[in-house]
C-alpha cells in the first residue's frame, strides 16, 4: 500500500510537534507524552530521510556511470514510463 505522506507533510508534523512541546499550559504529565510522542516522531522522521539520502546517492553513483535513466527509485520520484 503506497502512502499518501510527503516530505511537506513530515515536515509539517515535525513543527507542529515543536509547538505542542513548547506549549507552556502543558502539565507534566502531559509534557511527558508530547516528549515521549516527539521521541517516537522523530526516529521515524529520522528513518525517512535516511532512505531518501541513500535512494538519492544511488542515483548519483547510477548517474556516474550512465545507468540512471535505466533504473526507478521511486523513493525520489524517479520513475520510468
Amino acid at each position: 500500500m503506497a502512502t499518501k505522506t510527503t516530505l511537506n507533510d513530515l515536515n509539517e508534523y515535525l513543527f507542529q510537534e515543536l509547538d505542542r512541546l513548547t506549549n507552556e499550559d502543558l502539565s507534566e504529565e502531559e509534557l511527558d507524552k508530547e516528549i515521549k510522542h516527539s521521541d517516537a516522531l522523530q526516529k521515524i522522521a529520522k528513518t525517512v530521510i535516511d532512505n531518501r539520502v541513500l535512494a538519492l546517492q544511488a542515483k548519483k553513483h547510477l548517474d556516474e556511470y550512465g545507468q540512471g535513466d535505466k533504473v526507478e527509485l521511486p523513493l525520489i520520484g524517479i520513475i520510468n514510463k
